[in-house]
Protein backbone atom coordinates (compact mmCIF):
# COMPACT_ATOMS: atom_id res chain seq x y z
CA UNK A 1 0.00 0.00 0.00
CA UNK A 2 1.50 3.47 -0.92
CA UNK A 3 2.75 5.47 1.71
CA UNK A 4 0.81 8.60 3.56
CA UNK A 5 1.15 12.09 1.96
CA UNK A 6 3.63 13.85 4.78
CA UNK A 7 2.39 17.30 5.93
CA UNK A 8 4.01 19.90 7.75
CA UNK A 9 0.75 22.39 8.56
CA UNK A 10 -2.91 21.66 8.85
CA UNK A 11 -5.67 23.88 8.58
CA UNK A 12 -9.48 22.88 8.70
CA UNK A 13 -12.32 25.42 8.30
CA UNK A 14 -15.83 25.47 9.10
CA UNK A 15 -18.03 26.74 6.31
CA UNK A 16 -21.19 29.07 5.47
CA UNK A 17 -22.95 29.22 2.83
CA UNK A 18 -25.24 32.59 4.72
CA UNK A 19 -25.21 34.77 1.17
CA UNK A 20 -23.71 37.64 3.19
CA UNK A 21 -20.24 39.09 3.20
CA UNK A 22 -18.69 37.96 6.52
CA UNK A 23 -20.98 34.49 7.19
CA UNK A 24 -20.70 34.28 11.34
CA UNK A 25 -20.18 30.69 10.67
CA UNK A 26 -16.96 30.87 8.70
CA UNK A 27 -13.87 29.83 11.33
CA UNK A 28 -9.70 28.68 10.50
CA UNK A 29 -7.89 26.51 12.72
CA UNK A 30 -4.31 26.12 12.03
CA UNK A 31 -1.67 23.63 13.82
CA UNK A 32 2.20 22.11 12.87
CA UNK A 33 3.11 18.91 12.62
CA UNK A 34 3.32 17.81 16.45
CA UNK A 35 1.12 18.42 19.76
CA UNK A 36 0.83 21.24 20.16
CA UNK A 37 -3.07 22.56 19.95
CA UNK A 38 -4.55 24.09 17.12
CA UNK A 39 -4.98 28.27 17.23
CA UNK A 40 -7.83 30.08 15.51
CA UNK A 41 -6.59 32.57 12.69
CA UNK A 42 -9.32 35.61 12.19
CA UNK A 43 -9.26 39.04 10.86
CA UNK A 44 -10.17 41.18 12.86
CA UNK A 45 -13.72 41.98 11.26
CA UNK A 46 -14.04 38.04 10.19
CA UNK A 47 -13.76 36.03 7.85
CA UNK A 48 -15.20 36.35 4.17
CA UNK A 49 -15.26 33.35 1.62
CA UNK A 50 -13.34 35.26 -0.82
CA UNK A 51 -10.78 36.30 2.02
CA UNK A 52 -10.59 32.20 2.68
CA UNK A 53 -9.89 31.46 -1.39
CA UNK A 54 -6.97 34.24 -1.15
CA UNK A 55 -5.70 32.23 1.79
CA UNK A 56 -5.90 29.29 0.58
CA UNK A 57 -4.39 30.22 -2.94
CA UNK A 58 -1.31 32.36 -1.14
CA UNK A 59 -0.26 29.06 0.43
CA UNK A 60 -0.80 27.11 -2.87
CA UNK A 61 1.66 29.74 -4.76
CA UNK A 62 4.08 29.62 -1.64
CA UNK A 63 3.64 25.69 -1.62
CA UNK A 64 3.57 25.11 1.81
CA UNK A 65 3.30 22.00 2.70
CA UNK A 66 -0.51 22.14 4.31
CA UNK A 67 -3.00 19.91 4.74
CA UNK A 68 -6.88 21.69 4.44
CA UNK A 69 -9.89 20.32 5.41
CA UNK A 70 -12.70 22.03 4.49
CA UNK A 71 -15.98 21.44 5.91
CA UNK A 72 -18.53 21.11 2.99
CA UNK A 73 -19.45 18.96 0.02
CA UNK A 74 -17.49 19.51 -3.30
CA UNK A 75 -20.28 17.85 -5.27
CA UNK A 76 -23.88 16.05 -5.82
CA UNK A 77 -24.37 12.90 -6.09
CA UNK A 78 -23.28 11.51 -9.11
CA UNK A 79 -23.23 7.63 -9.07
CA UNK A 80 -26.96 6.79 -8.68
CA UNK A 81 -28.09 8.29 -11.90
CA UNK A 82 -24.93 8.27 -13.87
CA UNK A 83 -25.71 12.13 -13.56
CA UNK A 84 -25.54 14.62 -10.80
CA UNK A 85 -28.99 16.67 -12.73
CA UNK A 86 -30.75 13.84 -14.47
CA UNK A 87 -32.87 15.26 -17.48
CA UNK A 88 -30.52 18.19 -17.86
CA UNK A 89 -28.88 18.51 -20.89
CA UNK A 90 -26.28 20.86 -19.68
CA UNK A 91 -25.96 19.25 -16.36
CA UNK A 92 -21.79 18.48 -15.91
CA UNK A 93 -19.66 15.21 -16.51
CA UNK A 94 -17.55 15.74 -13.45
CA UNK A 95 -16.73 17.31 -10.76
CA UNK A 96 -14.38 20.31 -12.19
CA UNK A 97 -16.91 21.00 -14.67
CA UNK A 98 -19.65 21.11 -11.78
CA UNK A 99 -17.25 23.96 -10.36
CA UNK A 100 -17.48 25.30 -13.58
CA UNK A 101 -21.38 25.44 -14.36
CA UNK A 102 -21.86 26.89 -10.59
CA UNK A 103 -19.16 29.36 -11.82
CA UNK A 104 -20.99 30.22 -14.28
CA UNK A 105 -24.68 30.54 -13.37
CA UNK A 106 -23.98 32.71 -10.21
CA UNK A 107 -20.78 34.89 -11.70
CA UNK A 108 -23.01 37.80 -10.54
CA UNK A 109 -24.36 37.24 -7.61
CA UNK A 110 -22.14 38.72 -4.69
CA UNK A 111 -20.29 37.76 -1.94
CA UNK A 112 -19.62 34.22 -3.25
CA UNK A 113 -23.23 33.33 -2.99
CA UNK A 114 -25.20 31.00 -5.39
CA UNK A 115 -28.98 32.61 -5.63
CA UNK A 116 -28.76 32.42 -9.07
CA UNK A 117 -28.34 28.58 -9.37
CA UNK A 118 -30.32 27.16 -7.27
CA UNK A 119 -32.77 29.59 -9.02
CA UNK A 120 -31.84 28.46 -12.70
CA UNK A 121 -34.66 26.79 -13.67
CA UNK A 122 -33.39 23.50 -14.79
CA UNK A 123 -31.15 23.19 -11.81
CA UNK A 124 -34.38 24.44 -8.88
CA UNK A 125 -36.08 21.38 -10.18
CA UNK A 126 -33.59 19.16 -8.34
CA UNK A 127 -33.24 20.95 -4.48
CA UNK A 128 -35.84 21.53 -1.96
CA UNK A 129 -36.13 24.54 -0.96
CA UNK A 130 -37.96 27.03 1.32
CA UNK A 131 -41.67 27.29 -0.33
CA UNK A 132 -40.22 25.43 -3.29
CA UNK A 133 -39.61 21.13 -3.75
CA UNK A 134 -38.40 21.16 -7.08
CA UNK A 135 -40.44 18.22 -8.81
CA UNK A 136 -37.22 16.23 -9.50
CA UNK A 137 -35.87 16.48 -5.76
CA UNK A 138 -36.45 12.60 -4.92
CA UNK A 139 -37.91 12.85 -1.81
CA UNK A 140 -37.07 12.01 1.39
CA UNK A 141 -33.94 12.63 2.68
CA UNK A 142 -33.29 13.30 -0.87
CA UNK A 143 -30.22 11.69 -2.80
CA UNK A 144 -26.51 10.66 -1.07
CA UNK A 145 -23.05 10.34 -2.40
CA UNK A 146 -21.83 7.15 -2.25
CA UNK A 147 -19.31 8.05 0.82
CA UNK A 148 -22.72 9.85 2.32
CA UNK A 149 -23.76 6.27 2.23
CA UNK A 150 -20.76 5.39 4.20
CA UNK A 151 -21.21 8.13 6.40
CA UNK A 152 -24.50 6.46 7.51
CA UNK A 153 -23.11 3.53 7.99
CA UNK A 154 -20.57 4.65 10.76
CA UNK A 155 -23.98 6.07 12.26
CA UNK A 156 -23.43 9.69 11.37
CA UNK A 157 -26.10 11.94 10.15
CA UNK A 158 -25.24 12.68 6.35
CA UNK A 159 -27.80 15.27 4.89
CA UNK A 160 -28.41 15.70 1.18
CA UNK A 161 -26.26 18.67 -0.67
CA UNK A 162 -29.85 18.63 -2.62
CA UNK A 163 -31.60 19.92 0.21
CA UNK A 164 -31.55 23.36 1.26
CA UNK A 165 -34.27 23.61 3.98
CA UNK A 166 -33.40 23.86 7.69
CA UNK A 167 -30.73 24.69 9.68
CA UNK A 168 -28.96 21.37 9.47
CA UNK A 169 -28.46 21.58 5.83
CA UNK A 170 -25.27 21.43 3.51
CA UNK A 171 -26.29 22.41 0.17
CA UNK A 172 -25.76 26.17 0.01
CA UNK A 173 -22.92 25.57 1.82
CA UNK A 174 -21.64 23.01 -0.42
CA UNK A 175 -22.38 25.73 -3.78
CA UNK A 176 -20.34 28.02 -2.25
CA UNK A 177 -17.45 26.10 -1.87
CA UNK A 178 -17.93 25.34 -5.10
CA UNK A 179 -17.09 28.57 -6.44
CA UNK A 180 -14.06 28.86 -4.02
CA UNK A 181 -13.20 25.48 -5.74
CA UNK A 182 -13.00 26.90 -9.18
CA UNK A 183 -10.88 29.69 -8.30
CA UNK A 184 -8.53 27.37 -6.80
CA UNK A 185 -8.45 25.21 -10.04
CA UNK A 186 -4.52 24.98 -10.61
CA UNK A 187 -3.64 26.67 -7.93
CA UNK A 188 -3.90 23.87 -5.01
CA UNK A 189 -5.68 20.46 -5.63
CA UNK A 190 -8.47 18.50 -3.91
CA UNK A 191 -8.74 15.10 -3.13
CA UNK A 192 -9.56 12.82 -4.51
CA UNK A 193 -10.44 14.92 -7.75
CA UNK A 194 -6.61 15.59 -8.31
CA UNK A 195 -3.51 13.91 -7.66
CA UNK A 196 -1.65 13.93 -4.49
CA UNK A 197 1.43 16.19 -5.38
CA UNK A 198 4.69 15.38 -3.55
CA UNK A 199 4.42 19.48 -2.39
CA UNK A 200 2.40 21.80 -1.57
CA UNK A 201 -0.81 22.11 0.06
CA UNK A 202 -4.09 19.85 -0.72
CA UNK A 203 -7.57 20.36 -0.02
CA UNK A 204 -9.71 17.51 1.55
CA UNK A 205 -13.32 17.51 2.30
CA UNK A 206 -14.00 16.77 6.24
CA UNK A 207 -16.93 16.28 8.29
CA UNK A 208 -17.05 17.17 11.61
CA UNK A 209 -18.97 14.95 13.31
CA UNK A 210 -16.16 12.13 12.53
CA UNK A 211 -13.61 14.22 14.64
CA UNK A 212 -15.95 14.61 17.60
CA UNK A 213 -16.55 10.87 17.07
CA UNK A 214 -12.76 9.91 17.50
CA UNK A 215 -12.51 12.42 20.42
CA UNK A 216 -14.80 10.27 22.63
CA UNK A 217 -17.96 12.90 21.79
CA UNK A 218 -21.00 10.99 21.73
CA UNK A 219 -23.75 11.22 18.69
CA UNK A 220 -26.36 13.95 19.86
CA UNK A 221 -23.50 15.80 21.90
CA UNK A 222 -21.05 16.55 20.04
CA UNK A 223 -20.65 20.49 20.26
CA UNK A 224 -18.34 22.25 22.56
CA UNK A 225 -18.57 25.68 24.57
CA UNK A 226 -16.28 25.78 27.16
CA UNK A 227 -12.68 25.27 27.33
CA UNK A 228 -12.30 22.09 29.60
CA UNK A 229 -14.45 20.10 27.26
CA UNK A 230 -12.62 21.17 24.45
CA UNK A 231 -9.14 20.48 26.27
CA UNK A 232 -10.38 17.25 27.45
CA UNK A 233 -11.49 16.35 23.43
CA UNK A 234 -8.31 17.88 22.50
CA UNK A 235 -6.11 15.28 24.41
CA UNK A 236 -8.08 12.43 23.26
CA UNK A 237 -6.72 13.29 19.97
CA UNK A 238 -2.68 13.57 21.27
CA UNK A 239 -3.18 17.23 21.53
CA UNK A 240 -2.13 19.77 23.97
CA UNK A 241 -4.22 22.09 26.03
CA UNK A 242 -5.34 25.24 23.87
CA UNK A 243 -4.76 29.05 23.98
CA UNK A 244 -8.29 29.87 26.09
CA UNK A 245 -10.76 31.88 23.72
CA UNK A 246 -12.52 35.16 24.21
CA UNK A 247 -15.97 33.07 23.25
CA UNK A 248 -16.33 29.75 22.63
CA UNK A 249 -18.93 28.77 19.85
CA UNK A 250 -19.96 25.38 17.87
CA UNK A 251 -17.55 27.22 14.43
CA UNK A 252 -14.83 27.79 16.38
CA UNK A 253 -14.31 24.77 18.62
CA UNK A 254 -15.55 22.52 15.55
CA UNK A 255 -12.59 23.95 13.60
CA UNK A 256 -9.89 23.48 16.42
CA UNK A 257 -11.64 19.92 17.13
CA UNK A 258 -11.21 18.87 13.38
CA UNK A 259 -7.73 19.66 13.04
CA UNK A 260 -6.30 18.19 15.48
CA UNK A 261 -8.15 15.23 14.20
CA UNK A 262 -7.21 15.78 10.55
CA UNK A 263 -3.29 15.86 11.90
CA UNK A 264 -3.64 12.55 13.33
CA UNK A 265 -5.70 10.90 10.77
CA UNK A 266 -3.63 12.16 7.84
CA UNK A 267 -1.33 9.76 9.33
CA UNK A 268 -3.85 6.60 8.71
CA UNK A 269 -3.04 5.18 4.74
CA UNK A 270 -6.34 3.42 4.83
CA UNK A 271 -8.20 6.77 4.52
CA UNK A 272 -6.16 7.71 1.57
CA UNK A 273 -7.20 4.69 -0.29
CA UNK A 274 -11.01 3.71 0.69
CA UNK A 275 -11.27 0.30 -0.48
CA UNK A 276 -14.90 1.34 -1.94
CA UNK A 277 -13.92 4.83 -4.06
CA UNK A 278 -13.66 4.02 -7.40
CA UNK A 279 -12.22 5.94 -9.81
CA UNK A 280 -15.56 6.73 -11.22
CA UNK A 281 -16.64 8.13 -7.74
CA UNK A 282 -13.50 9.92 -7.31
CA UNK A 283 -13.95 12.14 -10.09
CA UNK A 284 -17.94 12.76 -10.21
CA UNK A 285 -18.62 12.32 -5.92
CA UNK A 286 -14.94 12.52 -4.49
CA UNK A 287 -15.16 11.23 -0.98
CA UNK A 288 -15.33 12.50 2.72
CA UNK A 289 -11.76 12.49 4.59
CA UNK A 290 -11.74 9.65 7.21
CA UNK A 291 -14.38 7.49 5.88
CA UNK A 292 -14.01 4.22 5.12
Amino acid sequence: MNATPRFEHFAVIDWSGQAVERPAGLALAHARAGDDAPTLLRPERGWSRAALAQWIADHGRAATRMLIGMDLSPAFPFVDHGSYFPGWDASPPDAHALWDLVEALSADDPHLSVGSFVSHPQARRHFRQHRDCGDLFSGGRGRFRVCEHGQAAMRLSPYSCFNLVGAAQVGKSSLTGMRVLHRLRNIVPVWPFDPVPGNGPVIVEIYTALAARAAGLRKGLSKIRDGMALDAALAALDSRPHVPLARYDDHSTDALLTTAWLRRAAQDVRLWHPATMTREIARTEGWTFGVL
